[in-house]
This record gives structure tokens, C-alpha cells and sequence, in this order.
């Protein structure tokens, strides 16, 4: 809210009116406007009203003096508004409480009241499967300044419970070179590096609590034999599709045509096509080893893992082990 009763802030009141009350399909006369302006304690006449709406144009803004007056274009459209809105909705690394706020300042800032009333229902969150983590907003913040600023982060990472809170791995805390921040899955993850070895590490970022920035610079990316070139992101989420540590190895499968969409899906375009007959085909990708170990079995019915041997041996276990649990 603008000053009221200030002259020099009536173009602005007017563009704030423009924006909360019309759109491409909804205008505003002059003596609407006039109403409206008596809501921020501003008295003028339809002649300031028409020259503070071209001085607005004369900035930039995109408004319509056709048929009544109203703001053609924004920052951001209906279509976009709602994507940003769906993510916060959908996002399990923050709290109900948090998302609500978000989502209302979204509203509040940057959309029309039509917009808002096609939404309004938004507002009733359901309680979906959010994290219980109080501090992880805040965790996300330290981490991007860590990142920032080149600083090690220290960490006490969690496990949840049968009381479903949060407990300690261990009450030493973790200290970390901090690389990049990444979502998957609804959940925000740090790629980084345990301090203690050279490989590439993944931590939920909800997992964490005091978190802490370091005085200490991290270890440079080059020293990490992972990313010794560097961190290739579209690369890396394609092949840690699940977050999991660990190395990543060429896996050979064996599956059916019409598992191309849930292939793309997974691993984008991120594999080959090495043979196709009788409407099998046979790909090839390289992902985290442990990440399609469960991926396979995920979905066993319609996949079959040719290479590595290792992984096939490993996957073999695992279905003779289920079938036991499911045989007694």
C-alpha cells in the first residue's frame, strides 16, 4: 500500500489499480478508477486520471485506453502463475505453513483479483506429504550463501523415526564442500562433498538441522575425480535419477517398444537405442549403479538388465529374496 492522500504517488496508485482489477477481458472506466482511489484516501478529477495513465504508457507499461482502461500485459501470465504456484503446492521440502505464505505472496504480488478468485480454493492446503523439518528453509538459505561465498558447511543429517521426528545419524556433525543445490522429486538436494573423501555425495536437504557455514574455503570441484571437469547438471540428474551416491556404470536393458515414454521419462535423451526387433528393443545408458538396481526393480514385469553382470547377479538376489517374503 502507497502513501495515501499523496499526489505524487497517485500514477502509482493508479497502476496498482490497474493491476489488481483488470486484465486482457476486465477494464475500468474513469469513474471506476475514481472510486477505487477514495479507498487510498486520494481525491482527484477524470482529466488527472487520463494523464497519469499516459504518463504509465510513456514508461512502458502496457495499458489499453480502448473501451475503458485496463493492463494488457505482466510479468508474469495466468499460465505461468499457476506453475509457480503448482511447485510450491507440490514441493515436499517445505512445510504447509511455509507454502501458504509463498503462495499468498504470489498472489498478493503478482496476480489480478480475477486471477486470485480463479484460485482462491488454493488457499485450503491439504496437509500433503511435507517435510517436518522446521529449519529447512533456512538450511536452504545458509547452503546457497555456502555456495555463494565458496565456504564449507557443517551439518547434523537425520533420520526419521517411529516417533516421526527427526533423530541424528550421529551426533558428529557432517562437514561438506557444498557444489550445487538441485530439486528431484519435490525434495531439494546439495550435491557436494564429504569432506573426509574425493567422491560426490547427496544430502536431503530436509534431512538437515544447524546447519552452519565454515570460515574454511571448500574444496575446489577439480579435486573431485566426479567433477574433476567440472559439474555437468543435466548429465549428473540423468544418471542419479534417485540421488543415490555412489559411481555410475553403462547398464545394458532389455524391454519393449512401448516402455520408450516411461525411458524418456527417467533418462531424457540421455541413452541409445542399440537394437530393436519384434517390437523389443535393447538400450543402453549410463546411470548411478544402485539408482537402477531399483529402478529395475521398479519396474521388473517390463525391463530385464543385461550388463553389467554384477547388477543382473545383484537383481537376482533381490527377486529371490522377495520371493521367499512372499512364498512363506
Amino acid at each position: 500500500m502507497y502513501a495515501t492522500g499523496n499526489k505524487k504517488m497517485l500514477n502509482m496508485l493508479i497502476l496498482e489499480i490497474l493491476w489488481k482489477y483488470t486484465d486482457e477481458e476486465h477494464a475500468l472506466t474513469q469513474q471506476d478508477i475514481l472510486k477505487l482511489l477514495k479507498n487510498y484516501g486520494m481525491e482527484c478529477d477524470r482529466r488527472s486520471v487520463k494523464n497519469n495513465v499516459l504518463y504509465l504508457k510513456e514508461l512502458g507499461y502496457d495499458i489499453s485506453m480502448e473501451k475503458g482502461y485496463r493492463l494488457l500485459s505482466r510479468d508474469f501470465d495466468d499460465s505461468e502463475l499457476r506453475i509457480l504456484i503448482d511447485s510450491v503446492l507440490f514441493s515436499k521440502s517445505i512445510s504447509t505453513k511455509q507454502a501458504r505464505d509463498l503462495i499468498n505472496k504470489i498472489r498478493e504480488k503478482l496476480a489480478s483479483n480475477y486471477f486470485n478468485a480463479k484460485v482462491s480454493h488454493v488457499s485450503n492446503l491439504p496437509e500433503l506429504n511435507r517435510t517436518i523439518n522446521k529449519q529447512a528453509m533456512y538450511s536452504l538459505d545458509a547452503l546457497n550463501d555456502a555456495i555463494a561465498d565458496k565456504k564449507k558447511v557443517s551439518f547434523i543429517y537425520n533420520n526419521i523415526g517411529t516417533d516421526f521426528k527427526l533423530h541424528p545419524r550421529r551426533e558428529e556433525p557432517y562437514i561438506v564442500n557444498p557444489y550445487q543445490i538441485v530439486a528431484n522429486n519435490g525434495r531439494f538436494y546439495l550435491i557436494g562433498n564429504y569432506d573426509k573423501y574425493d567422491n560426490v555425495a547427496h544430502f536431503r536437504i530436509d534431512r538437515m538441522t544447524d546447519v552452519r557455514i565454515l570460515d574454511e574455503k571448500i574444496k575446489p570441484m577439480s579435486m573431485v575425480p566426479e567433477m574433476k571437469n567440472g559439474l555437468n547438471l543435466p548429465k549428473h540428474m540423468a544418471e542419479h535419477f534417485y540421488m543415490f551416491s555412489g559411481e555410475s556404470v553403462a547398464v545394458t536393458i532389455r524391454t519393449t517398444e512401448d516402455m520408450m515414454s516411461e525411458l524418456v521419462d527417467w533418462f531424457g535423451k540421455n541413452f541409445s537405442v542399440i537394437e530393436k526387433k519384434d517390437g523389443n528393443i535393447t538400450v543402453r545408458v549410463t546411470c548411478n549403479k544402485k539408482a537402477m538396481r531399483f529402478w529395475a526393480l521398479q519396474y521388473g514385469p517390463y525391463v530385464e538388465i543385461l550388463k553389467p553382470e554384477s547388477l543382473r547377479d545383484q537383481i537376482k538376489e533381490d527377486i529371490n529374496s522377495m520371493s521367499e517374503k512372499y512364498m512363506n
